[in-house]
């Protein structure tokens, strides 16, 4: 088996401990912050573990092992979710709130413009640039309008 499958299920791992932070964390704002904040990390997740299950099969994994790995890299996202809730403050949930969601925002951020921002750079055709740019827009218009609501 080829070390790539290896370093993609550590990050994985880590990836969704953060998730689960997120999500708890959310919920200790509120519900409707913690359902939005799940709906947009499933949404996020369903093609990123397709993905992740295809590198572990060009990395040597059989089809069975690939996906109880991808299972176990789940766990993460469990135990960043009982990180979070047990990190609460006896002073309330504000406490801990204030640090992990900017933690796992600026996380999210991060990996979003470092995959994006080059790629956008390089990009040859300006219709294809202004399409990008137009979603992008886009997604931050949808992000403001579930903020006033």
């Amino acid at each position: 088996l080829q070390i790539s499958g290896y370093l993609n299920l550590l990050a994985n791992t880590i990836d969704n401990f953060t998730h689960g932070l997120a999500v708890a964390a959310s919920f200790l704002v509120s519900r409707k912050v913690g359902f939005l904040t799940t709906v947009a990390i499933l949404l996020h997740e369903i093609p990123h573990e397709v993905g992740d299950f295809a590198i572990l099969l060009r990395a040597g994994f059989d089809r069975w092992s690939a996906a109880k790995m991808q299972l176990s890299t789940a766990l993460g996202g469990i135990l960043g979710a009982c990180f979070a809730i047990c990190a609460q403050s006896p002073k309330g949930a504000g406490e801990t709130v204030a640090w992990i969601l900017p933690f796992t925002s600026g996380g999210f951020l991060y990996i979003a413009l470092v995959n994006v921002v080059p790629d956008l750079l390089e990009e040859k055709n300006p219709w294809n640039s202004l399409q990008q740019m137009l979603l992008l827009c886009t997604g931050i218009t949808v992000m403001v309008l579930l903020a006033l609501t």
